[in-house]
């Protein structure tokens, strides 16, 4: 029964709790049964709450009452400890805050039963931390689940869980999405509510939302936490203007495989109506890339500061040597021109915003290689190793944290290898329903419901 369960969506598992069929502590009693037979091959969990939330089970209310979900490492939740993956902070105690957007699922009654492995500080996009070791992906597991909320994306897509909390500050919904064959939406700046503490650069790039495997369970988790009420409802199965961008922001093509994968996806959107048409890159790629580097390096800086503050000379030994070297390194390439960057980013973003008046939609490739294998982008592999590659890999998905556009990345095709390879398609701002009623679409043309990891037991739904 609980591999059974585990094939359903979030959905049917509450409808079953609804209907009387089951309880809502059934639901999360399997889906702890799930996660223990799975995790010692894949090393998804960081944090357990099994106790509490079999507590919280017997008094669940709302559509969702009993429907298990898990938390990354790195977002706080009253009762868990915050790590952030850091050898650091190993000793975290539990939360006592949380925020908005954690407490309106609890409210729909979802049921945290723990949290998921990710690289330390959210800085890479795969999740190897030396702290708890490499999450591995359920595809294939010499390679990576994506970053930087990896655990996660392997959680839902073995089943442990219809639903899990990731965080986008670079592609860290749709990198470990495309990675592991999920929807994972990254809405739009502003969008949701607020899911951490107010951070000038944090509330620049990052935002937050639910993977899931059905396009439903993603849509019901944006309207949960939207900032502003939906209004009216999207029309549904609209035809599209559907512009392809496959050059990324160092002005290269992706790994072939990728591009034919995303010309795949280009080809079936034009045979389910939609005019699709090849576009050139509508703006700077490498002044977009060069900001977020900037960014993301001062990002790293902060941290660094922020540990050395606190642990004194013990903090560098404890930080892994990305965070080191990547902190170290914004701090001898200090930007002489703060307008130049910023400028860069609105430039971007009005480019990007007068494509949207040709196009509706702009398909692209979510990554420029496929998912890469354990051990490429290690916390402790060579720095400028790590610098290159990783830019290279992460090279489409940064623009739209830079402008505030919405994006999505969807199981259109799978790899020739079955390694999931995504699709990303992005939109103007407040296009999330738009995004949604293409998924839509799509996942009825290619119901990618039926593709599981040969990791999952196989059983049938009657």
């Amino acid at each position: 029964m609980a591999w059974e369960i585990g094939r359903l969506d979030a959905h049917d598992q509450a409808a079953l709790v609804r209907r009387g069929e089951v309880s809502a502590r059934e639901l999360c009693e399997w889906a702890i049964e799930r996660i223990e037979a799975l995790d010692g091959a894949l090393n998804v969990i960081t944090y357990r709450d099994y106790d509490a939330a079999l507590d919280r089970a017997g008094r669940a209310a709302g559509p969702m009452a009993g429907v298990p979900w898990l938390l990354k490492d790195g977002l706080d939740y009253r009762g868990m400890p915050n790590r952030s993956a850091s050898r650091l902070h190993r000793d975290a105690p539990p939360g006592a805050v949380d925020f908005p957007f954690t407490r309106a699922f609890d409210d729909r009654g979802l049921i945290a039963l723990g949290k998921t492995n990710a690289p330390e500080f959210g800085l890479l996009p795969t999740t190897e931390p030396l702290l708890y070791g490499p999450a591995r992906n359920p595809w294939a597991r010499d390679r990576s689940p994506g970053g930087s909320s990896g655990g996660a994306a392997v959680a839902v897509a073995t089943g442990m869980v219809p639903l899990a909390h990731a965080a986008d500050g670079g592609g860290s919904i749709r990198i470990p999405a495309s990675c592991c064959g999920l929807v994972g939406l990254k809405p739009g700046r502003g969008a949701t509510l607020r899911a951490r503490a107010p951070h000038l650069m944090e509330d620049l790039l990052a935002c937050d939302m639910l993977l899931g495997r059905s396009v439903r369970d993603v849509e019901w988790a944006m309207a949960t936490v939207a900032a502003t009420p939906p209004g009216a409802t999207a029309p549904r199965d609209k035809r599209l203007r559907i512009a392809v961008i496959t050059t990324n922001l160092n002005v290269d093509q992706p790994h072939p495989e990728v591009l034919a994968s995303t010309m795949r996806s280009a080809r079936l959107c034009e045979e389910l109506g939609h005019h699709v048409f090849e576009a050139p890159l509508p703006y700077d790629g490498p002044a977009v890339m060069a900001a977020f580097k900037a960014i993301w390096a001062y990002l790293a800086r902060d941290v660094l500061q922020a540990a050395r503050a606190r642990f004194g000379a013990a903090a560098d030994a404890g930080v892994e040597p990305w965070t080191l070297g990547l902190g170290e390194w914004a701090a001898g390439a200090a930007i002489d021109d703060v307008d130049h960057l910023f400028r860069a980013i609105e430039d971007a973003r009005r480019a990007l915003d007068t494509a949207f008046g040709d196009a509706d939609v702009i398909l692209s490739p979510v990554l420029g290689l496929p998912a890469l294998r354990i051990g490429e982008l290690a916390p402790d592999v060579d720095f400028d190793q790590i610098m290159k590659l990783m830019f290279d890999y992460v090279s489409y998905t940064p623009l739209h944290n830079l402008t505030g556009h919405p994006a999505i990345s969807l199981p259109v095709q799978p790899g020739s290898d079955g390694v999931p390879i995504g699709t990303m398609f992005a939109a103007r701002r407040g296009g999330e329903p738009l995004l949604i009623d293409l998924a839509y679409q799509l996942e009825r043309a290619v119901p990618w419901k039926d593709r599981w990891p040969d990791c999952v037991p196989g059983v049938s739904i009657g």
